[in-house]
């Protein structure tokens, strides 16, 4: 069983310096576990590691497709996973790091996905007339475990659910019952925290380097690519909040609070999410001397 760390926790709270720290001490390689730093383009507002973070070390997962295309989870789990075979077969150590709890759990569980997440632009068109109501109703009609335990507006997933019935024949609520939510690896989890309120902070303050930096400009850049809202790149925060900006419907300071705000209310789903999916050694911050967080990590693993 193919030994890998993983360093999980809020945005802002140290995980890409983590990594690094981590992969210099254990001879080690890292693996991006973010959902949208594979989007080219996107560098400021997904808070890409730079080339100077990186202090040599090779990440993987940055930069691999273009905004205008889709990424699945399953999509993830092939690429985490051949990378973790590749990395070890180096004799180095592989590290995942990141935010994304549910590409992280699909990638090192026994989650099993079909593949047809490819149509699902087909089955957004196909149930275009559909409301939400009635898109849950028939749902219930063959899957009723799936349809109590997703909310009516959660359109996205409904369709999932409906997709996976009609190319498959199986329902997804038996799916996830044959799937026993096993780690297929000897992984080790990394949870980063910190005080709430500085954790705010942090995170509010990064937001207004990243407007100094030029994330209205990137943004703009995309939007004048013709990007919309509906692309999965442009649902990220950080993206998702200028549209109404560009309509004329909000200001741009609105729009920078909206983006701080998403952003804390994101960090504490983040903390629900790893502690209840995972089983996580946590370890405090300590801003003023990192490098005794680092070492507190290196000590237990």
């Amino acid at each position: 069983m193919n030994k890998v760390l993983v360093v999980i926790g809020p945005t802002s709270v140290g995980k890409t310096k983590m990594g690094v720290e981590l992969a210099k001490a254990l001879n080690g390689e890292v693996i991006s576990g973010d959902s949208m730093q594979i989007y080219k383009h996107m560098d400021i507002g997904t808070a890409k590691v730079t080339v100077d973070e990186m202090e040599g070390i090779k990440h993987h997962l940055i930069d691999i497709i273009e905004p205008t295309q889709s990424f699945s989870v399953k999509d993830f789990q092939d690429e985490v996973r051949s990378k973790i075979d590749d990395i070890t077969s180096r004799n180095k150590l592989p590290i995942i790091v990141g935010g994304t709890g549910l590409y992280i759990k699909g990638a090192l569980y026994d989650y099993t996905f079909s593949e047809t997440q490819t149509k699902h632009e087909e089955y957004k068109e196909k149930f275009k007339d559909y409301t939400n109501e009635q898109l849950h109703n028939y749902l219930k009609t063959f899957d009723e475990k799936s349809a109590s335990e997703l909310h009516p507006n959660n359109r996205q997933r409904i369709l999932r659910a409906i997709e996976i019935y009609e190319t498959t024949g199986t329902t997804k609520s038996d799916i996830h019952a044959t799937q026993q939510h096993i780690c297929l690896y000897d992984a080790f989890f990394i949870g980063l925290t910190l005080d709430r309120d500085i954790l705010y902070q942090r995170i509010n303050k990064r937001v207004d380097i990243m407007i100094k930096n030029g994330l209205e400009e990137e943004v703009t850049s995309l939007y004048q690519q013709g990007l919309t809202k509906d692309y999965q790149s442009m649902k990220a925060i950080g993206y998702k909040e200028w549209f109404d900006y560009f309509e004329g419907n909000q200001s741009k300071d609105e729009v920078i609070e909206l983006i701080k705000q998403h952003s804390r209310q994101y960090a504490k789903r983040q903390y629900t999410w790893f502690k209840n999916q995972f089983d996580v050694h946590w370890y405090d911050v300590n801003l003023q001397n990192f490098n005794e967080t680092v070492n507190n990590v290196l000590r237990d693993v």
